[in-house]
């Protein structure tokens, strides 16, 4: 058991670093490539590059003993490959008016909407540090959303981003659905469906590309943070359940805060301390959490218990 949640925890904490790069490194591409087609590419590249490792796969005649997805896990499977078409248009939209920095940590609340709907809907069990540390990440993304703390001026750009996490909280307890299936076959139906989803949407809205050349890039950054990311955390959540995995991928936000100060070279405001104060606190509590659903597999009632 120590080492499933071992190897569990490693992947998720892979998976949170190779995301961390999306955020400054998609908010530079933003200003060659409008939103929603840049969301499209990039889930694109994830769908080509997987795509690629399967090709690679099938020419090696490597056997794969993964599960296929069937009929059966369809309604989960359309929900996750629509969520993942608005998600990242709603990031994309709030990384054009909002810090970096700040998007790294509104990401956290990812944690927040995962957990809640795998407690409520999903009935996975949630226990009261994870409780606590919820709190805290809340509290830090009230905190980042507000431009002027005076007059309680909402930003919009962080509404775009909670708006983004709360999608793909929804989607991650979608995917906990299928996590016992093939990895590189969800990643390769979310990237083909998603990105040309968002494609689509970007062209109909009027947008365009005036520079060709910035798109291998951003396929590029999407084969990486979203395709190997994603891959690495479905299996994360073969082992940890949807509300750990999201509390282990909680380091991505501050991975992605550290590049973009680095990158933007901008000090925040006194405010943003404070929110990763309490979100790093957040953080730990919910890095800290044990699955208190393993614990009673055997004297909980079958209602109780993620299967």
């Amino acid at each position: 058991m120590k080492k499933t949640n071992s190897a569990g925890i490693g992947l998720a904490i892979l998976a949170a670093a190779l995301y961390a790069i999306n955020s400054p490194l998609s908010k530079l591409l933003l200003e060659h490539i409008p939103p929603t087609l840049m969301a499209g590419f990039l889930y694109l590249g994830a769908g080509i590059g997987m795509g690629v490792i399967a090709f690679i796969r099938k020419l090696r005649a490597t056997s794969s003993r993964e599960e296929r997805i069937t009929k059966k896990e369809l309604p989960y499977t359309l929900a996750m490959i629509v969520l993942d078409i608005a998600a990242p248009i709603f990031l994309l939209l709030g990384l054009s008016t909002t810090s970096a920095a700040s998007a790294s940590l509104l990401n956290n609340f990812e944690i927040v909407a995962t957990a809640l709907i795998a407690f409520a809907i999903f009935r996975e069990r949630v226990s009261k540090r994870l409780w606590i540390g919820i709190f805290f990440v809340t509290a830090s993304c009230a905190l980042l959303s507000f431009e002027d703390l005076g007059s309680f001026e909402l930003s919009y750009g962080a509404l775009f981003i909670l708006a983004a996490c709360l999608c793909w909280g929804i989607e991650n307890n979608c995917t906990r659905k299928l996590s016992s299936k093939d990895p590189l076959e969800i990643v390769l139906l979310k990237g083909i469906f998603s990105g040309l989803g968002s494609i689509c949407i970007g062209l109909f809205l009027g947008e365009r590309v005036e520079s060709l050349i910035y798109i291998p890039a951003v396929l590029l950054v999407g084969f990486v943070a979203y395709g190997l990311s994603i891959f690495f955390y479905v299996r994360a959540q073969r082992l940890l359940g949807a509300a750990r995995t999201s509390a282990y991928y909680a380091v991505a936000p501050f991975i992605g805060t550290l590049l973009s100060l680095i990158i933007f070279r901008e000090l925040p405001h006194y405010s943003y301390f404070i929110a990763l104060g309490l979100m790093i606190v957040g953080a730990w509590l919910c890095s800290g959490d044990r699955p208190l659903f393993r614990k009673r597999r055997e004297k909980a009632p079958l209602r109780d218990v993620e299967k």
